[in-house]
């Protein structure tokens, strides 16, 4: 797909590093997969990907850490 920042690159599968910061939680996700902009880096996350992490931050967040770094694990 065509990047919609730039305009310019071609996006390809890629990993990212998603940081979620709810509440007092910071949530950093390293090795997400993700389609990758060729030209500027942008980097899209599928929406399923992104409610799995939603969802891991809002229940981490409950426990009262303040930091959470992990590789991401695809969902069981």
């Amino acid at each position: 797909m065509k990047c919609v920042i730039c305009k310019h690159g071609e996006t390809s599968d890629g990993f990212a590093t998603v940081t979620i910061e709810l509440e007092s939680l910071t949530f950093v996700v390293k090795l997400v997969p993700a389609r990758v902009c060729s030209n500027c880096g942008e980097e899209y996350v599928e929406e399923h990907i992104a409610a799995e992490l939603f969802k891991s931050a809002a229940e981490i967040s409950k426990s009262g850490a303040e930091l959470d770094v992990r590789h991401y694990l695809k969902a069981a």
